[in-house]
């Protein structure tokens, strides 16, 4: 999966970076995997908006993904790599050995005609998912769960993925994207590989519009607000606005907003960003 740098023939290409689409093989997704997604426009169900910044994009249909990958023992054909308008990486149309389709989190590597497993007894190549007990010290893996049976939730957007580093009875240490090191339960599952499409970070939208086709409005910063509309508005002529903070006045850039007591810091050994 590579990038294409446009030719500048227009203020709006100049800049251009996007993803190809030469690893795509299929343009229509599976029909009874997808389903119509409504927008909100950032508005609650009173009609209320509570999120600014939200409105128009493209219409788009919502994918079903198999973040669980339940069905243990029955070999899959990856039958399509498809783009997925939803996620940064690209999705994998399987095709089990009893009838059943459902979509994955493509990994990089992942070939059309390649065979994926699920369960204790698939080797650890990629695109198998396995419990994080039978995959060996070293590997590199993505899709991973936080507690059994729930589906994955580290590792899933383009170019992504974790190490499993260490063995602790029960548990295994991970390193995660972030540079985290934290201990996962090892009946957790996990998929071999990282996540395809990793020249998604290098990809630039060259112009205002694109972000529009996105569905993200115009965001205009708290400094060239009124005092009653932000903390760092008012001043005369162009003021810095003060201490960076967010429209309700908590403190940004830096301000640690994880809570002292939270359940889940006794698995982490080392944060991320540590000195």
């Amino acid at each position: 999966m590579g990038i294409r740098k446009l030719k500048p023939t227009s203020p709006g290409q100049r800049h251009k970076i996007i993803g190809a689409f030469d690893k795509i093989t299929a343009s229509v997704p599976e029909k009874s995997l997808v389903v119509g997604r409504k927008k909100s426009g950032g508005r609650n169900n009173t009609g209320k908006m509570t999120m600014r910044y939200i409105g128009g994009g493209h219409k788009q249909k919502y994918r079903f993904i198999d973040f669980k990958r339940t069905r243990d023992g029955i070999p899959a054909t990856v039958k399509s790599i498809e783009y997925d308008p939803n996620r940064s990486s690209r999705i994998a149309l399987l095709y089990y050995a009893d009838g059943v389709k459902s979509y994955i989190v493509a990994p990089d590597g992942l070939e059309v005609g390649q065979t994926v497993l699920s369960g204790a007894e698939a080797a650890p190549e990629i695109g198998n998912s396995l419990p994080l007990s039978a995959i060996p010290v070293g590997t590199v893996i993505h899709n991973i769960e936080l507690r059994p049976g729930q589906g994955a939730k580290f590792a899933r957007s383009a170019g992504t993925f974790a190490q499993l580093v260490a063995r602790e009875d029960k548990y295994v240490v991970l390193r995660m994207p972030s540079g985290e090191t934290r201990r996962i339960l090892a009946a957790c599952k996990a998929t071999v590989g990282s996540v395809g499409n990793s020249d998604h970070a290098l990809e630039r939208s060259g112009k205002a519009g694109r972000s529009r086709w996105l569905g993200r409005r115009p965001h205009n910063r708290g400094v060239v607000m009124n005092p009653v509309d932000h903390p760092m508005g008012g001043g005369e002529g162009r003021a810095s606005g003060g201490h960076p903070r967010s429209r309700k006045g908590l403190y940004a850039k830096g301000l640690k907003t994880r809570r002292p007591k939270k359940h889940s810091s006794k698995y982490i050994i080392e944060r991320r960003n540590e000195k």
